[in-house]
């Protein structure tokens, strides 16, 4: 069993990556909050890591809900991944699941301050992979499934927010929290649009956002998303780094350059790897601001 979780773990799910991925969101989160708050000092434990642990566990547990869910679409038009292909079984999934749930909870429980919204995320998860107990419906509706599993990330988010908010005796109800949340989310939700645009040429028997609403008006839905996308980002930026602003203004105006080219002629490029470039960017710009600015401060 171990040697085909591996299998998996290397194909859909690098632990690795995936881990320093979650880290690199809990500290966005955790220092811009802070920073903008006014907070300098910072009371780090073994909290944090069960908060990062938390974020590195949910994803993983929403690829394998994903990869159960989409079983039968996966066989038809997925057959060479780990789980169709009979590389790995569905048993194997299913123990690794019981075991980093069972896990997450009793960290949580045990250690963390924010306990109830824990487990909205995981009450959230649950009816996300029960398809909010309407299947059909929204299985065979992309834009239904789209606004009922992506708000998942906005929760997740929430998750790091009140426990970092709790810690240091902070109100949820704030302009800062409210910006942060958005902020965290978009790239998600920019992301899982964008990967399911394509050249009229380039569609299949998958269902994509352009095969339903065409290629140009879901390309600048998401255009539209990422100007507001780097608004949200500036706002928490701005007293942080100024070099960092000019950085996202550079970033965003060449995205948008992009889009207009694709938009003109879908066979240019992919648009989603653009995208993805662009939320690298964006993300590396919003971590760098925080870690100068921080060294800044303990120089002085």
């Amino acid at each position: 069993m171990l040697k085909r979780l591996a299998i998996y773990f290397k194909e859909m799910y690098p632990l690795g990556q995936r881990f320093g991925l979650a880290a690199l969101v809990f500290a966005e989160i955790y220092f811009i909050l802070l920073l903008n708050m006014g907070i300098y000092q910072f009371r780090l434990g073994v909290q944090e890591w069960v908060g990062i642990f938390t974020i590195f566990v949910f994803l993983m547990i929403l690829r394998i809900a994903d990869d159960f869910k989409d079983y039968e679409t996966d066989r038809r038009l997925f057959p060479d991944r780990p789980l169709p292909s009979g590389r790995v079984y569905k048993r194997d999934l299913a123990w690794a699941l019981g075991f980093v749930v069972c896990l997450s909870v009793f960290l949580n429980v045990w250690l963390m301050n924010n306990q109830a919204w824990f487990f909205f995320l995981y009450i959230y998860g649950t009816l996300m992979s029960l398809w909010f107990f309407k299947k059909d419906k929204i299985q065979n509706s992309l834009p239904l499934a789209l606004v009922t599993h992506n708000p998942v990330m906005m929760v997740l988010n929430l998750y790091t927010i009140s426990f970092v908010c709790y810690k240091y005796g902070l109100s949820m109800l704030t302009w800062q929290v409210f910006l942060l949340a958005f902020t965290m989310y978009f790239p998600s939700l920019i992301w899982e649009i964008s990967r399911k645009i394509r050249a009229p040429k380039d569609e299949t028997a998958y269902v994509t956002y352009s095969k339903l609403f065409g290629y140009q008006k879901v390309s600048r839905f998401v255009q539209i998303l990422t100007l507001i996308d780097i608004v949200t980002n500036i706002l928490l930026l701005w007293k942080i780094s100024w070099l960092g602003v000019v950085v996202l203004i550079l970033n965003v105006s060449w995205m948008t350059w992009r889009f207009q080219q694709f938009i003109t002629d879908p066979n240019r490029f992919n648009l989603k790897e653009q995208v993805e470039r662009y939320t690298y960017i964006t993300e590396a710009t919003m971590v760098l601001s925080v870690v100068s600015h921080l060294i800044m401060e303990w120089v002085h």
